[in-house]
């Protein structure tokens, strides 16, 4: 049996310190918990020494973040109480990352804090977005309605970008699995086809020649080749973490033929779902702009928005300033427009999002579709080449002796 020390709370929200025996750190969280209370952590006591072997918390997972974000808002919709809430949800997802961090948030409340303030305590589990979020729906009194537009808004925003990674993850496999095949053909099958060929001192085709050169070359120069291009994409990413490159670099990824757009409804999407969401809870126009701007990934589009803010600023719709800014579809200052003159700016931000999502789903699957084939015809290309330069010099050898 092994001994740990927990420390965790009770029904009252106090803290109770204590130690358990138990086979393992599992039975040991099951042990505090058949006792009423909600444990915050949990540590081996060391054997004689009374040294303490410690773990750092865990953050919450983003997708436990945004249910317990969903369940607060159904039991704050409910009139339920928020430290009641708190409790409930934590008791919900016992034993998890997000239960010690609710818990602490309900002891904040208890002890007079607001939620959006107990949440500065943990900026890892919730960014300075999600608390302003919070924090406008604390001031408005609709805090239920808001965390559920705030997890909807974290759904569409995680689901957008699982997307674009999964956009990215096929192709970039399918590239390395080619480039994997040619440079096997080049470093192992090339070389004893030179071997044979030599040892029968007849004169190669030219193609044959080019092929063995490349694969002398790749074998005298392949490991500084690899290097080099290790070091540039080196570079390139370090550059990225310096505003100016970043600025100019973000700015090329834009103008290209089919990146450009994707990376541009991308962000637009994020931005009118984010701005929407900062509008229904009350926050300020100025503020949620502010705010939407900071989700933008692309540098050159973010520095652009300062456009919007400084228009919006000055006394300009939202709109006309947009427009100004040059970054986003005209179809998306059309929405907002109509969204000002109607006094429904958050709903028609919320269907601009949607479609703005919609045609970077659409844009994407063509691209896939497209560039499957590209692929695999390009490979086949290079290994037909390969296997040209070999049966070329077979063919050319049967015909000599042939005569």
């Amino acid at each position: 049996m092994t001994a740990f020390r927990y420390e965790a709370v009770d029904a009252g929200g106090r803290k109770r310190r204590g130690t358990v025996e138990a086979e393992t750190a599992r039975r040991a969280r099951r042990e505090v918990a058949s006792t009423g209370l909600t444990l915050l952590s949990l540590t081996e006591a060391g054997e004689g020494s009374g040294l303490t072997l410690t773990r750092a918390p865990k953050t919450p997972k983003p997708r436990d973040v945004i249910a317990a974000t969903r369940q607060l808002s159904v039991l704050i919709e409910a009139t339920l109480p928020v430290e009641e809430a708190l409790a409930a949800v934590a008791a919900q997802a016992q034993g998890t990352p997000i239960a010690r961090v609710l818990t602490q948030l309900r002891t904040r409340i208890v002890e007079g804090w607001k939620l959006s303030d107990a949440l500065g305590e943990h900026p890892r589990a919730f960014s300075s977005l999600y608390r302003g979020i919070v924090a406008s729906g604390e001031t408005s009194g609709t805090l239920g309605p808001v965390l559920g537009r705030l997890a909807d808004m974290q759904e569409r925003n995680r689901a957008l970008q699982s997307k674009a990674i999964t956009a990215l993850i096929y192709p970039a496999v399918i590239a390395l699995v080619a480039i994997v095949i040619v440079w096997a053909l080049m470093r192992f099958v090339v070389p004893k086809m030179v071997a044979t060929f030599a040892s029968m001192g007849a004169e190669l085709p030219l193609l044959t020649r080019i092929v063995i050169g490349i694969s002398d070359f790749l074998g005298d120069w392949g490991l500084l080749l690899l290097i080099v291009v290790m070091g540039a994409l080196t570079a390139f990413f370090l550059a990225r973490r310096r505003a100016g490159p970043r600025l100019a670099i973000d700015r090329t990824f834009l103008r290209l033929p089919l990146m450009g757009p994707l990376i541009r409804d991308l962000d637009a999407a994020r931005f009118a779902r984010t701005l929407s969401t900062l509008v229904a809870a009350g926050t300020p126009l100025l503020d949620g702009l502010q705010g939407a701007r900071r989700t933008v990934t692309n540098a050159f589009v973010r520095d652009r928005l300062e456009v919007t803010l400084t228009g919006v600023r000055e006394g300009a719709g939202l709109a006309p300033a947009l427009r100004r800014a040059e970054v986003f579809a005209p179809m998306m200052s059309s929405m907002v427009s109509a969204g000002e003159r109607s006094g429904q700016l958050p709903l028609m931000l919320e269907k601009t999002a949607d479609q703005m999502e919609a045609r970077f789903e659409s844009t994407s699957t063509v691209a896939l579709r497209l560039l499957e084939p590209a692929v695999i015809v390009t490979l086949g290309a290079v290994v037909l080449v390969i296997v040209l330069a070999i049966m070329l010099p077979i063919l050319q050898i049967n015909t000599m002796v042939t005569q």
